[in-house]
């Protein structure tokens, strides 16, 4: 069973960035489908961003390209870049995979997940 780790979450200011790691236990070059999450108290789990094994990525529109996911095949470590942050971003952020299922654009049900990182943005 893969296991993923996420860090880099922390508190920053409105307009700050920050770049959120998530760390798995396989090879990720091979790994079909990946993808960051957040979910807010009271909200409903959100995708965020996707990648394919082949490098494809697909964000949420509602992120205006503030965020960016990218990964270290190198490294086996998924990233979120996370640029211009708002209070409403707030939230606790998850990496997922899927080692058997490709991913065409957003999805949300994915098989791993690791057990999050938070992230406070104060104005």
């Amino acid at each position: 069973q893969v296991q993923l780790v996420e860090s880099g979450g922390g508190s920053v200011q409105t307009g700050g960035s920050l770049r959120l790691s998530c760390a798995a236990s396989a090879n990720i070059a091979t790994m079909p489908c990946m993808g960051w999450f957040r979910q807010s108290p009271g909200k409903e789990r959100e995708p965020l961003a996707t990648i394919t094994q082949y490098g494809a990525t697909a964000a949420a529109r509602f992120l205006k390209g503030r965020f960016l996911i990218s990964r270290d095949t190198a490294k086996n470590t998924l990233y979120l870049q996370m640029l211009r942050l708002e209070p409403e971003d707030t939230a606790m952020y998850y990496c997922a995979a899927d080692p058997t299922q490709y991913c065409h654009g957003l999805r949300d049900d994915f098989p791993i997940w690791g057990q999050g990182t938070q992230v406070t943005v104060s104005s």
